[in-house]
């Protein structure tokens, strides 16, 4: 097949793109050349920008486009009707956080968030989750019914460079006590940017189209089974001098120290009544259409191994993750309290 990838040059796009390779299909890469502009060397690059630079696209034809890079439904309005008299396929890589409401575990027929300007570009935490969803309703009112979208949860593997998932690897390879969030069965979701990549590269080939959560299955993994695993495997790859120890904070004592637990302690959640659903997102159409989830510990080892491999200033300067600064006075309040206890 031929395959145009809008990016392709960063974390997902990459692994998309080495898939699609390694099983001989001829890959078109159209970015603007300034990330990582020195890989794939080999692979077709058209030079542009989603903003309206669209003209490299011009006169060409492809049997699937994978959109991994649209977070403004403008920018997938302008390729996706471009491209639809060129293309069999669109494929959108949207996100999990479409939803309305998490109270509840969504499948894919769940109600998606709305904005009440639906006319802004500006991307944050409020407004990610519903601009993909326009992003979405463009891509389809461009190519109704040719459409795939693909709604992951946290994607996590090596060149993850929001350092959610690796900072708990990362954590445990510096040894020594470690703040554990909540309990060690809370549950977590994520997916192996490998296994996304595999299901996406299957399902085009298949030119299967429609929506997918793409996720852990509900229930498969736990932050005990995160944090066991990157002791193990920080012990095995790093070997600190002092073997990492997790040390289970309750929620209720991190936010009365000021923890700001979204970006300190990154995938696991504290379960509420309104997001008691967030970590238990249906996975069962995307499993029933081949996903398949690797082991945690593989995951953990191959994001680790990657760390390790980084620059010194990327590996001293994580964008997720407690800050040292903060979490050593933490564990001592803890310790603390715990011993003023009653016996």
């Amino acid at each position: 097949m031929r395959i145009l990838i809008l990016g392709g040059t960063r974390f997902i796009g990459v692994h998309m793109t080495e898939f699609a390779l390694r099983r001989g299909h001829t890959v078109t890469l159209f970015n603007r050349g300034e990330t990582e502009p020195q890989l794939f060397s080999d692979v077709e690059k058209l030079k542009g920008n989603r903003d309206a630079q669209l003209s490299a696209l011009q006169g060409r034809s492809w049997d699937a486009v994978i959109d991994n890079s649209g977070f403004v439904p403008r920018h997938v309005r302008l390729s996706a009707q471009l491209l639809a008299p060129m293309v069999r396929q669109y494929l959108f890589v949207s996100t999990g956080s479409v939803y309305a409401s998490f109270a509840t575990p969504p499948d894919e027929d769940a109600p998606v968030g709305k904005l009440a300007d639906e006319n802004t570009e500006k991307v944050d935490a409020q407004t990610y989750g519903p601009l993909k969803a326009l992003c979405e309703k463009a891509a389809e009112a461009a190519m109704p019914g040719r459409v795939l979208i693909l709604r992951p949860g946290y994607i996590v593997g090596p060149h993850d460079n929001t350092d959610r998932f690796t900072y708990w690897p990362a954590r445990a390879a510096r040894g020594a006590e470690m703040i554990a969030p909540g309990g060690a069965q809370d549950p977590i979701q994520f997916v192996d940017v490998r296994d996304l990549a595999q299901l996406c590269l299957d399902l085009i080939e298949q030119n299967v189209s429609g929506t997918f959560n793409v996720v852990s299955p509900a229930g498969q993994f736990t932050i005990g089974d995160l944090l066991a695993a990157s002791v193990s495997c920080a012990n095995s790859l790093a070997k600190p001098g002092t073997p990492p120890k997790p040390v289970w904070v309750s929620a209720a004592f991190m936010k009365q120290h000021g923890v700001a637990l979204g970006t300190a302690m990154p995938i696991w959640s504290e379960l509420t009544a309104d997001n008691a659903g967030f970590p238990r997102i249906s996975a069962a159409r995307a499993l029933r259409a081949g996903l398949k989830i690797r082991p945690i510990n593989e995951t953990v080892r191959d994001t680790l191994a990657w760390h390790l491999e980084r620059p010194e200033s990327e590996r001293a300067a994580l964008k997720a993750g407690i800050d040292p600064a903060q979490e050593a006075p933490l564990l001592a309040a803890w310790h603390s309290a715990q011993r003023s206890l009653p016996a």
